[in-house]
């Protein structure tokens, strides 16, 4: 079956959040949308998983920049607080080193200097000057940069004296050590490329935004977890005509005089369109739903070239106990730091020893589980599958090996309070999000892949076809996948 065609109907691949914020964007342009997921729920990776009676969010834990969401909303003359409540989360993160000292970060930057002075006193006047470059890096990476598109060498060329002043070539971890002397504290104030699948000492300094991002908007959870922030962003487009489909397997992007012109579905359905826009990974969206006939930059053998980031390990579980002192966000570090970071990135290893973020959403939000039971997910990175790791053997017994680890430092009795476990590991990433090599972020964030050296948001190869979300500008992170839909915005708006 065809779809009539229409120059005014925009179809959308995938439905993380960046799907979910392009659809809503171009309805409000007054585009008759479409937006097709493969799976049979939405929301991309911050669906929802439900087992043994509890429900797990799959994706983000971290809510920032929650204006993005306001915008959103405001678009239809709706405002955000009156679908979704927003909690504020505190601490942001408790971060405890393998010697067992914990650091609160959040709050106040008063909250953050006593923080710090516990550490080592003398770094006080470090962190203020690391928050006060984050603001200029925020300045520019951000507010300037983040929604702007870099579809040709003249915007990169516009942004270079930035990069010089601010020394986008230093890395985030070379940053951090030069405002902080404390072994631990330089790590609790790298690791936020790690959020968006860069490792601190290959990604740019522009990423140490995030701090000040953090600190100027807050670090929020939406009541009823992320899968009930996907759930209201569905209802805001249905209440506003955008057309939702799932089990919708694209299998190729159709192309004629020279341009995006719909998709073809498993099945043999054709949809035409005017544009296309890819909530999806851009290389498998080019080496996959693109014929090479129509790829002249992204060409096989550059895809192969690029930098990918690392995969991610995923335990959820859940327990007949509430553990009381837990906070929402617990970073716990191994003894090892860049050794650790060589072996994901690097070496391709499972490493012995490893980190975790373990993220417990009932600290904040008691109803995402049953009273007197807790519902955790724990977070730890590892090699992606350009590494030869048998997940399925590797799988269990890395799972245990995590239990065992809490169960010794922060979850006390945990063996015995366990009702309910499941995990997921790259091979998830590849089969069912469909990233290239089962990453957890597309490609690496690393400077040589950020800003116009990044996948575009408008396709170099193919005219009418755009992406959003981890692997396009401005990169991964919810903030970063929601200001993508912008670019892609503002693109049609220079173009109308």
């Amino acid at each position: 079956m065809t779809v009539a065609n229409s120059s005014s109907r925009a179809l959308v691949i995938g439905s993380g959040f960046g799907g979910l914020a392009a659809a809503l964007r171009l309805r409000a342009l007054g585009q008759e949308v479409t937006l097709l997921e493969r799976q049979p729920d939405h929301g991309g990776r911050a669906r929802v998983f439900r087992r043994d009676g509890f429900f797990y969010d799959a994706g983000p834990t971290v809510l920032t920049a929650p204006f993005l969401f306001d915008e959103l909303f405001a678009l239809f003359g709706e405002k955000r607080a009156d679908h979704i409540e927003f909690l504020p989360v505190a601490p942001w993160y408790r971060m405890i080193d393998h010697q067992g000292r914990a650091f609160d970060y959040g709050g106040t930057v008063e909250d953050t200097l006593r923080e710090i002075a516990k550490f080592n006193p003398l770094d006080q006047s470090g962190y203020l000057r690391l928050l006060e470059t984050s603001r200029r890096l925020y300045d520019t990476g951000f507010t300037k940069l983040s929604a702007e598109p870099f579809s040709s060498l003249t915007d990169m060329i516009r942004i270079l004296p930035d990069l010089a002043r601010l020394r986008g070539d230093r890395t985030v971890y070379d940053l951090v050590c030069r405002h902080l002397r404390d072994p631990s504290l330089r790590m609790f104030f790298s690791i936020q490329p790690l959020l968006v699948g860069g490792n601190p000492f290959d990604t740019s300094c522009l990423y140490s935004l995030i701090h000040y991002l953090e600190r100027q908007w807050g670090v929020w959870f939406p009541r009823g977890g992320t899968g009930a922030l996907v759930e209201a962003l569905l209802a805001l487009g249905q209440r506003h005509g955008v057309q939702f489909r799932s089990d919708a397997t694209v299998e190729e992007i159709l192309i004629r005089h020279g341009r995006a012109a719909g998709v073809r579905l498993a099945g043999g359905e054709q949809i035409e369109a005017g544009l296309v826009v890819a909530n999806a990974d851009p290389p498998t969206v080019y080496r996959h739903l693109i014929p090479a006939v129509h790829r002249r930059k992204w060409t096989d053998r550059k895809l192969a070239t690029r930098k990918y980031s690392m995969g991610l390990f995923v335990l959820f579980f859940a327990t007949n106990r509430r553990y009381e002192d837990v906070a929402h966000h617990t970073i716990l570090f191994g003894p090892r730091y860049r050794g650790l970071l060589d072996d994901i990135f690097k070496r391709g290893i499972v490493a012995d020893d490893f980190s975790l973020y373990l993220h417990r959403p009932t600290a904040t939000d008691p109803s995402m589980a049953p009273d007197g039971h807790d519902t955790f997910y724990v977070l730890s990175p590892v090699p992606n599958l350009q590494h030869n790791i048998d997940w399925e053997s590797e799988g269990p017994r890395y799972a245990q090996r995590i239990l065992d680890h809490l169960q010794k430092t922060v979850l006390p009795d945990l063996d015995q309070h366990l009702v309910s476990q499941f995990h997921i590991a790259p091979p998830y990433f590849r089969d069912q999000l469909l990233t290239t090599h089962g990453t957890g972020f597309s490609i690496a964030p690393v400077l040589t892949q950020s800003a116009w050296f990044r996948f575009h948001n408008e396709s170099e190869d193919v005219p009418g076809l755009y992406f959003v979300g981890a692997g396009t500008h401005p990169g991964a992170g919810m903030p970063g996948v929601l200001s993508s839909a912008k670019v892609v915005e503002n693109l049609l708006r220079r173009a109308a």
